[in-house]
This record gives structure tokens, sequence and C-alpha cells, in this order.
């Protein structure tokens, strides 16, 4: 089977029980699929993330329903593309929720389409499950049933700052987002944590993630003396022309940020592959090479990857590893509790140190964020192989 960037799994003829009028009416509930809504942006300026992860969710969902599926129930993915437009992410809650009555929502997989669909998922009382950073999408008294399964931004950010000042010993630091939920909250967030560990922030702006033009900015941070850019947005064009406007310039400053900055979109944007060299992106430590080699269960994972055929050059390991937690996580969860609302969250509740390709997630009643803060690490993106990269100088075994 080969997975490539536009594949959408939408649920299978294959895969659906063939109902008769003979049939009484609990064979037909035993036999029907489970659904599950889910809302990728597999199309649009940040879909770089959401077309990864599309490729280990449906390899997960697929070796499910080829085992036999959820105690002889296949799982059946509704899904719709947000098209990394929060509006169409909101307008396709109501249809997944309230008449395709899906047992769970796993997305959206933006921060911004998840930042508008969020309250209206925990309106409906829909457990979801989703892998964006912005902190304030998980907050357990609003959104009970709402489990995230990835670090926060907070996290993020912590990580990113660190490598900048306590590793490579920079102090002076220009920060650019582009305009997205994401984008805004991510800069807004880690300007004063950069200033609390002893940054100076010379430059800081929001951008328009389609500004073909971005030597004005580039200018204004060179003047004011930023010794590192900080870049936070999912938009692979944006990233790649900070990288070609930088290396244009001959200005030989790091570049350290958001992981898209080591996408293979991103790296097919660059006007020359040099102006890949000092860059570093967010990356975690179980998909990443230390010492030259991944951990044995993502090696393995990259193998069966291969022999699947799922397209690397255009994605991240990291992507398609949480994708396929994810689906595991969610089939895992069906088959232990069946699919009420409160036996999902009663059993979500009690996940402790699930080990997955991608990360370990534990969820208690009072928390819903589950990641490991040491496994939030930076990344050489120019040592990018079958998705994955070299941890960045500096970081020790």
């Amino acid at each position: 089977m080969s997975i490539k960037r536009r594949t959408v799994l939408t649920g299978s003829a294959a895969g659906m029980v063939s109902l008769t009028s003979g049939l009484a009416a609990p064979a037909i509930a035993q036999n029907e699929p489970i659904r599950i809504g889910y809302l990728p942006a597999l199309t649009g300026p940040s879909s770089s993330t959401g077309v990864g992860i599309n490729r280990g969710v449906q390899l997960g969902v697929e070796e499910i329903n080829n085992s036999g599926g959820i105690k002889g129930r296949k799982i059946e993915l509704i899904t719709r593309d947000t098209q990394s437009d929060p509006t169409k992410a909101v307008n396709a809650v109501a249809e997944l929720t309230q008449r395709q009555k899906v047992a769970t929502i796993f997305g959206p997989v933006n921060s911004g389409e998840a930042l508008a669909a969020t309250p209206l998922i925990a309106r409906d009382k829909v457990p979801m499950l989703h892998p964006c950073w912005v902190d304030e999408l998980i907050d357990v008294k609003k959104y009970p049933m709402a489990y995230r399964i990835a670090p926060t931004n907070t996290q993020i950010g912590k990580g990113a700052n660190n490598y900048v000042v306590n590793v490579l010993k920079l102090k002076k630091v220009a920060v650019i987002s582009d305009t997205t939920g994401y984008g805004t909250a991510s800069a807004n967030t880690y300007v004063p944590m950069l200033k609390a560990i002893g940054a100076e922030v010379v430059y800081t702006n929001h951008v328009d993630a389609a500004n073909p033009d971005l030597k004005p900015e580039l200018l204004r941070m060179q003047s004011a003396g930023a010794q590192v850019i900080m870049p936070w947005s999912v938009n692979a064009g944006f990233l790649s022309r900070i990288c070609n406007t930088r290396g244009a310039m001959g200005w030989d400053v790091p570049i350290v940020g958001q992981t898209t900055l080591g996408s293979g979109q991103t790296k097919a944007l660059l006007e020359k592959p040099e102006y890949w060299n000092k860059v570093y992106s967010n990356n975690f430590r179980q998909v990443c090479y230390i010492n030259g080699k991944l951990l044995p269960k993502a090696e393995e994972f990259v193998d069966r990857l291969k022999k699947a055929k799922i397209e690397f050059s255009d994605t991240l390991l990291w992507w398609v590893a949480l994708g396929w937690d994810s689906a595991l996580l969610m089939g895992d969860t069906f088959k232990a509790v069946g699919t009420k609302n409160d036996d999902i969250v009663g059993y979500m509740n009690k996940i402790k140190d699930r080990p997955g390709i991608y990360g370990t997630v534990t969820w208690t009643p009072e928390q819903h964020n589950g990641f490991p803060d040491n496994e939030v690490v930076m990344c050489e993106v120019n040592s990018l192989k079958d998705g994955a990269f070299n941890v960045a100088p500096g970081y020790s075994s």
C-alpha cells in the first residue's frame, strides 16, 4: 500500500458489514463501524503537519481493521479536511457531532483551527483527542473531555528558549510569527519566557504568512543587533522565505524555532541547500538520531513505514508517528471500554506512561496534558534522513 500526500480515508465499503432486513437490531448495533470524526488540515497553507499525521492515522486504522477491528467492529474515519481554515473546522464539528454521531473526534491538528473548534466539541459532549500545542486548548474545567497527545506551547518554547540562551549562549533575540492563532499565541507566550531567563528580545512582530518579501523584517532584526531568529509558524512557505532571505543577505545567524523548519516541504522551497545550515527546530527525543542511531522502536517503525511505501520526502517521522500512536490509542480505548462518552473519559483519565513511537503519555482526571518535558529537544534540520534528525549540538546522549 502506498499512502501519498492527498490520500484521505473516509470509510471503506469493504469495512462495512452488509445489513439486511433479516438482522435483528442488536446484531446491527454490534457490527456497525465505530465512527471517529477526523479533522486534519490536508490542504491549505498550514497543511504540512496534517499531511504527515494523516499518513500515520491511516496506517494505524488500517492495521486495526485488518486485525479484526474492535471486537469485530471496524473503525471508520469520517474525515473532513479543514483546509487550514478555522471556519471550515467549526462547520465540520456540527456535522460530526450532531449528524454523524461520532464516538470521538481526533483533531483539529493545527492550533488555529482547534481554538475555534474545541469549545463546540465540548458543548456537544464528545471526547476529543488532539496534538495541538496552544496551552489554553486544554482546561479540564472548560473542556473536560479534551486530551492532548503532544507537548504544550510552554514546553515547546521552554525547549527552544533554553537552547538559544543556555546552549548557544545568545542573548539578543528576534521573534517573528505569522498571524494565525498558533503563530500569535506562540510569540506572545515565548517573549516573556525569553526575558525571564535573561534574553533581550530586540525585535518581535506578527507577519502575514503570505507576505512574499520578508527582507524588511530581517533588516529590522539585523539593525536591532539580533544574534538569532526565532520563527513560529507551521507555514512552510513562510519559514522557507525566512531561511532564503537570511541566506541572500549573507547574515550568518542561527534560526531556532518551530518544527516545520525541518520539513521536506520547507526544504523543497529553499533557493540553495546551504540555507538550511545553522537551522534548529523543535523535535522529540524518541524520534531523533542520538549518536547516529534511532531508538530501536523508532527504527522498527521506520522499517514498517518503508515496507508500506509511506512517502517521506515531504514530511517528518514524528508527524507520522504521532498519527500512528493516536490511532492505536483510540483503538485500545474502544477495545477496553466501548464507545460511551463517560467510559472513554474514565479510561483516558487513568492512562499512565503509555509508550508510543512519538512520545510517552500520562493523563489524570486533573491533568489532560501528558507529555514529558525531557522528551522535547532541538534538532539539526540539515541532518534530515527518513523524516528524522540528529539532536542539535550541545545535548548529552
